[in-house]
C-alpha cells in the first residue's frame, strides 16, 4: 500500500509498473496478483488506507473544541508544513496526492476516479463543517456553507497544484488568507490570521 502511494505521488500512476511496486514493497509479483487483480485495485485499496490515516489527522485539526476560523488556519498551516517537509525530502513539492492521481486517471480508470472523488468529498466535509460552525459563530459572510466549501476546497486544491507545478511551497503560505477572503471574513479577523 505504501509503495504504490509513494510511487504514484512522487511519479505518476501511468509510469508506475507492478514490477516497481513489488520491488519497492519487497514482494513477489505472484503475491501481488494473489491479493489484487490490477494496479487500479491496489491503488483504490491504498487510497482507502491512506484516508484512514489522514482522517485521524483531520479529526484533530478540525476538532470542534477549536474556533472554526482557527481550524481552517491550522489546516492551511499543516498543509504548508507538510509540503515543505516533502520538498526537503524529495526535492520538489508534491501537492495533493488525490488531485494528482485523479487528474491523471479521470478518463481512463473510472473506478479509481470514483474512489478519489469519494475521498475528496469526505475531506471537503471537514471544511464544510468548519464553515457551518463559522456561520454559527458569525465570523464568515456566506449564506450557503456547502457551496462555500466547494469553492474553498477548489481554491486549496488549485494552490496545491500550482505549488507542485511551480515547485514553490511558498505559494501555500497565504492559503488561509485567501480562504478568509473567499468567506468574507472581516479584515480585522483576516489580519489576525
Amino acid at each position: 500500500m505504501e509503495a504504490i502511494a509513494e510511487l504514484i505521488w512522487t511519479g505518476s500512476y501511468g509510469t508506475t509498473t507492478i514490477d516497481q511496486i513489488c520491488d519497492k514493497a519487497g514482494v513477489k509479483k505472484g503475491s501481488f496478483y494473489y491479493f489484487f487483480k490490477s494496479k487500479a485495485d491496489l491503488a483504490e485499496a491504498a487510497i482507502e488506507v491512506e484516508w484512514t490515516k489522514y482522517r485521524a489527522i483531520l479529526d484533530g485539526v478540525f476538532s470542534a473544541s477549536v474556533p472554526a476560523l482557527e481550524r481552517l488556519k491550522n489546516y492551511c498551516d499543516m498543509e504548508y508544513q507538510q509540503q515543505a517537509k516533502l520538498k526537503k525530502q524529495h526535492g520538489y513539492v508534491l501537492g495533493c496526492p488525490l488531485c494528482t492521481l485523479g487528474t491523471e486517471v479521470s478518463t481512463q480508470e473510472s473506478g479509481l476516479r470514483k474512489k478519489v472523488e469519494e475521498i475528496m468529498r469526505k475531506s471537503r466535509s471537514y471544511v464544510e463543517t468548519a464553515i457551518r460552525d463559522a456561520q454559527a459563530e458569525r465570523t464568515v459572510a456566506v449564506k450557503d456553507a456547502a457551496d462555500a466549501a466547494r469553492i474553498v476546497y477548489a481554491y486549496m486544491e488549485g494552490l496545491l497544484t500550482q505549488a507542485r507545478i511551480q515547485n514553490n511551497v511558498e505559494l501555500l503560505k497565504d492559503m488561509s488568507r485567501g480562504i478568509f477572503m473567499i468567506l468574507g471574513v472581516k479584515e480585522k479577523s483576516l489580519l489576525a490570521a
